[in-house]
């Protein structure tokens, strides 16, 4: 109950006005009491003194008895007291309701006492005789100057504690009556002081569980309305904040989720505390399974594990940079302490250097290919060049053979000069396509029909299978046989006699696929995914002819058409290359 505000206001309040009703109450009475005993006191000191200017002249007398006892009841009839008579010597003369032989010597008693030395005398005690509390007030009477005796009234003093008990009841009702009236009184104020804190709450716990369009409606101008204002202003400035660091959290968010590299940050323990998906994919974990792992089980690789350790030793405020190769990737892995945030850490990138390194391979094999195939023609240029100098100009046959040689080996450089050129524009977008519905069997047939006669030759049955109800194709038809050229005239070359090669077509989604499969002896799979390549030739072909420039040249006219071409193969048993070219409904967007 204490724990709420209402109660810890209204409790103290009624306790307080309790206790206040209380203390009021007890004070009235006493004041009230001592009143009327004060009053009384008076009261009787005025009919003692009338019943001892009454009674002087017969204590003057001597007289005793009877007479006085008569004396003492009528007055006391009258005035609705007790009245008694007592001598200088104490003793009891006259008395209105005891039998004053049986009564003591009254010269001791307090009241006499003080009539003795004041001339009035008055007390309060418990009387033996009658049995409760009476006042007592006692005067001297005298005559001639003289004291003769003492003249005393009496009253019961229950008199006044029945006025003095119906004041309390009075004050005890009016106490009751007060204490409801401030039950409701605090109650009622302690709510409406509570009521903006309890909806304070309310809405505190509102934006707490994450609703930060929740308000405060001011009610007062007093300080509860005040706070409710900067409550509101502070839950604006919590809602813009809040909404600043989702956007800055979404942004962050995305550019971790997108980025090429991986990104892991650490702490001081090693412990990974976040890691993108591209930092997943290159260490092969789950993000759910490496939050919280220590960073040599997520990374399992001792190069990034001692390059981690040193820096965490060191304490050094630089990068560090090494390249792995990790679980089929080249990695370079930059690791930066930081300390600006509260939690002091690590800054773990990841870059990916394997297209890089695959592209410098490429770039090697290139230069070395292009070496090859020019230094061949070239050494026997100069081979004849030395023959035709040493004396075999001097022989007409011999110099004819070795010009003819020469003009062979000029024809395979321009060759190579001009394929390299025609591949040099087909990348860089330099060759118009000159793209237009062609059916199928158009872009197919003819430059299958110009090698029949070389397959016929290398002893090869030659296939077309293309349907009939195939949609045209969007394509530039002379590019379209150039490609088709190139793979039949592999096919051919790179099959055995008795073999076969068998062209094909059909559709696939909103694409036709060409198919030139053959039953010659295939490619390795290491050499498979780099046939593409420029001058890039498996074993088997660096004994027969070629350039080694015409998958490359095929493949760039075909994405250029907005396709694409790949090739399946099991080395002994043949292989099938493959492209596709957009029908004519399609939109073709050149690279």
């Amino acid at each position: 109950m204490f724990r709420r505000i209402r109660w810890r206001i209204a409790l103290p309040t009624i306790t307080l006005i309790l206790l206040a009703m209380a203390g009021l109450g007890l004070y009235l009475s006493h004041l009230v009491r001592q009143t009327y005993l004060s009053d009384l006191q008076g009261q009787l000191t005025a009919e003692a003194r009338l019943l001892g200017d009454l009674v002087a002249p017969a204590l003057a007398r001597g007289e005793a008895g009877e007479s006085l006892d008569a004396l003492a009841r009528s007055q006391a009839g009258l005035l609705g007291v007790r009245v008694t008579f007592v001598g200088t010597d104490g003793t009891v003369l006259g008395e209105s309701h005891e039998d004053r032989s049986q009564m003591d010597n009254h010269l001791l008693r307090p009241e006499v006492q003080d009539a003795l030395v004041r001339g009035q005398g008055s007390s309060i005690r418990y009387s033996r005789t009658a049995g409760y509390d009476m006042m007592y007030v006692a005067v001297v009477v005298k005559a001639d100057g003289q004291v003769v005796g003492f003249a005393r009234v009496a009253v019961p003093v229950r008199q006044v504690e029945g006025h003095v008990a119906r004041l309390r009841r009075a004050v005890l009702l009016a106490t009751l009556l007060a204490m409801g009236l401030a039950a409701l009184l605090s109650l009622f104020i302690a709510g409406r002081t509570s009521g903006p804190v309890r909806e304070l709450t309310h809405v505190a716990s509102r934006i707490a569980e994450g609703d930060l369009g929740a308000r405060l409606l001011p009610t007062t101008r007093d300080e509860v309305g005040l706070l409710a204002r900067a409550f509101n202003r502070m839950a604006e400035q919590l809602q813009e904040k809040v909404g600043t660091l989702d956007r800055e959290r979404g942004r962050l968010a995305a550019v971790l989720e997108h980025m090429a590299d991986g990104v892991l940050i650490v702490d001081r323990e090693g412990q990974v505390q976040l890691l993108n998906p591209a930092a997943a994919g290159l260490l092969g974990v789950a993000p759910e399974n490496a939050v919280g792992r220590s960073f040599a089980q997520v990374v399992r690789h001792h190069q990034l594990i001692e390059l981690w350790r040193r820096y965490r030793q060191q304490e050094q405020e630089r990068a560090g940079v090494v390249e792995v190769e990790h679980q089929g990737h080249s990695l370079r892995a930059i690791i930066t302490p930081f300390r600006e945030a509260r939690e002091p850490g690590y800054l773990v990138i990841l870059q990916d250097l394997t297209t890089i390194r695959r592209l410098e391979t490429v770039r090697q094999d290139f230069v070395s290919n292009v070496s090859h195939e020019l230094r061949t023609p070239l050494a026997a240029l100069k081979a004849l060049v030395d023959s035709l100098r040493d004396g075999a100009l001097e022989d007409p046959p011999a110099a004819r053979r070795f010009l003819d040689r020469m003009d062979a080996e000029m024809d395979a450089l321009t060759q190579v000069v001009q394929e390299l050129l025609e591949l040099s524009r087909i990348e860089s977008s330099q060759v118009p396509l000159r793209l237009a519905p062609t059916p199928a069997a158009e872009a197919v047939r003819p430059a299958v029909e110009r090698l029949l006669p070389q397959a016929e030759r290398a002893g090869l049955r030659v296939s077309v299978e293309i349907p009939a109800d195939l949609p045209p194709v969007l394509a530039d038809a002379e590019r379209v046989h150039q490609v088709v050229t190139n793979l039949v005239h592999n096919a051919i070359k790179f099959t055995p006699v008795g073999g076969k090669v068998d062209v094909s077509a059909r559709l696939e989604g909103d694409q036709v696929v060409v198919a030139v499969r053959d039953t010659g002896v295939g490619i390795s799979a290491q050499d498979l995914s780099r046939i593409f390549e420029r001058f890039y030739k498996a074993d088997r072909a660096r004994s027969g002819a070629g350039t080694g420039l015409g998958l490359a040249i095929a493949k760039h006219i075909v994405q250029a058409h907005g396709g694409r071409i790949w090739a399946e193969s099991t080395e002994g048993k043949g292989s099938t290359f493959f492209f596709s070219l957009p029908t004519a409904a399609e939109t073709v967007t050149r690279p």
